[in-house]
């Protein structure tokens, strides 16, 4: 099953409010997710992941001692390094709500990145105290990417060129160059 964005939202909201009313069925929940999804209790301490993120971290992530995030780096689009306790996992418990609309670049181990959009919910327990949270990862990179960016970088010149319209082909040129600066900034985040 292929997740977007809106849906993976959703498939983490009826997730968080599945694990307020039967914490002891985390497992079975995650569990059963579509994509790299995992679990932290108040302190930030990962407590649960499935195997898909091992997949998408590129390394193992370690239950109890692990904090906050599975992936090993964190980086926004631009290529700024994000600590962990600062990673939008961090960001909904310390504000206790879901944080949506963010995209990330996680390195691996071996060096190279996966693109994602990260779904952090704070889940509660059945006095209505935050017990967690917990989050799906959804993998973008061929959305995302520097191929893909330069690419559609491409394709906006292959436009420019076949249509007559002077302001359009301008227009088009444009969008090429900010494809591009984008693609290099993601190299860059990825060194």
């Amino acid at each position: 099953m292929l997740l977007d964005a809106p849906a993976a939202g959703r498939l983490v909201d009826q997730a968080a409010m599945a694990l307020s009313s039967a914490p002891d069925t985390l497992f079975e929940v995650l569990g059963g997710l579509p994509a790299p999804t995992y679990a932290i209790d108040c302190e930030g301490t990962i407590t649960y992941f499935n195997h898909a993120c091992i997949e998408l971290a590129g390394r193992t992530p370690v239950c109890g001692r692990d904090k906050w995030c599975v992936t090993w780096k964190v980086y926004t689009t631009d290529g700024e390094f994000v600590p962990h306790d600062q990673c939008p996992m961090a960001v909904a418990i310390r504000e206790k709500r879901a944080i949506r609309n963010v995209e990330a670049v996680a390195r691996r181990p071996d060096g190279s990145t996966v693109y994602l959009v990260p779904f952090p919910t704070p889940y509660y327990d059945a006095d209505g105290n935050l017990a967690g949270a917990i989050n799906l990862l959804l993998d973008i990179s061929r959305h995302r990417g520097p191929d893909y960016l330069h690419a559609q970088a491409d394709k906006c010149r292959r436009l420019a060129r076949s249509i007559a319209n002077r302001t359009a082909a301008e227009k088009l040129d444009l969008m090429a160059t900010n494809y591009d600066t984008q693609a290099t900034k993601l190299t860059r985040a990825a060194r």
